[in-house]
């Protein structure tokens, strides 16, 4: 484990100031505490994420990515990730911070002409990347969480140094990806602003030609761009959304398995129940059951 003193700072400071919610009074910024290995499933975000204690596993699709302390998760899109906490517990709580990555911020650095521009990548780099956080970068998220102890300071300080934070990443070996998120024409953008309406809408019927119209693209080319950039289809994606969904309106009302499938927009009990149970290993009423009675009101929100 690194003892850098950035990194020792920034365990203090998440293990002071996480939440139950996750958030914190400096809008973007997210920190997480958890000690419940339990694997968890969901829909990774536009988010960059330092681990400062403890380390974590991804699945997104075939792939594996694996990061620890002093090392960053990237991602650019809405992801469905199925993640494993490693070398977390209650004597060790797995710490990390999340910078919500927002078109908004990132495209005035591109408007502005600061962030360097590459040549000879790929058309759609890749939405998801692990990698060692820089000493300049870990510097920066550090002095941006340590302004929750001095709350004056946020509404001048933050956003100065979201924008560093930004920039080391627009000129380190994930600026392409970064770069995509701030592009209003590229592919990411498209398919990002799909995945939204789905989110929004995942109970309605979905119809690919609809969506592909909806950000001007062919139906041939919305399916390959959607499947390179989430590793699922449109249709699958809905599904994942339906499912979380519904598992979390199990957790408050657990015993009324056949209306949280209808609320989600299944038709067929059988079906939900099946896919459910493909999805999170038991069917919804005993998975319910089980995490109701293995909830921690100290676990705070889980970051990819």
């Amino acid at each position: 484990m690194s003892t850098s003193p950035p990194l020792d700072e920034l365990r203090t400071l998440i293990a002071a100031h996480a939440r139950p919610d996750g958030g914190t009074a400096i809008g973007g910024l997210l920190l997480s505490r958890v000690e419940d290995v339990e694997p968890d499933h969901s829909l990774a975000e536009p988010l960059l994420v330092v681990m400062a204690q403890g380390g974590k596993r991804l699945m997104l699709g075939d792939e594996v990515y694996e990061y620890r302390a002093g090392q960053c998760l990237v991602v650019t899109a809405d992801l469905p990730v199925t993640g494993h906490f490693l070398d977390a517990g209650r004597d060790h709580p797995s710490l990390a911070m999340g910078l919500v990555l927002r078109p908004g911020a990132i495209a005035p650095l591109l408007l502005e002409g600061v962030a360097p521009r590459r040549t000879g990548r790929a058309a759609v780099p890749p939405s998801i990347a692990t990698g060692d956080a820089s000493p300049e970068l870990l510097d920066a998220v550090t002095r941006l969480v340590r302004l929750l102890d001095h709350p004056a300071d946020v509404p001048v300080l933050a956003p100065l140094i979201e924008r560093e934070i930004l920039w080391r990443l627009l000129s380190g070996p994930h600026g392409d990806m970064i770069r995509q998120i701030g592009l209003p024409d590229s592919n990411l953008t498209h398919i990002n602003r799909a995945a939204q309406w789905i989110r929004d809408n995942y109970a309605e019927p979905l119809r690919v030609e609809d969506l592909a119209r909806l950000v001007g693209m062919s139906t041939s080319a919305f399916h390959r761009h959607f499947r390179t950039i989430t590793a699922t289809s449109p249709l699958q994606f809905q599904k994942r959304i339906r499912l979380q969904e519904a598992r979390t309106l199990l957790l408050a009302h657990p015993h009324d398995v056949a209306g949280a499938g209808h609320l989600v927009g299944y038709d067929s009990q059988s079906q939900f129940t099946r896919e459910y149970r493909r999805l999170f290993g038991a069917p919804p009423g005993r998975d319910a059951a089980r995490l109701s009675a293995a909830a921690d009101p100290r676990e705070g929100r889980r970051l990819p």
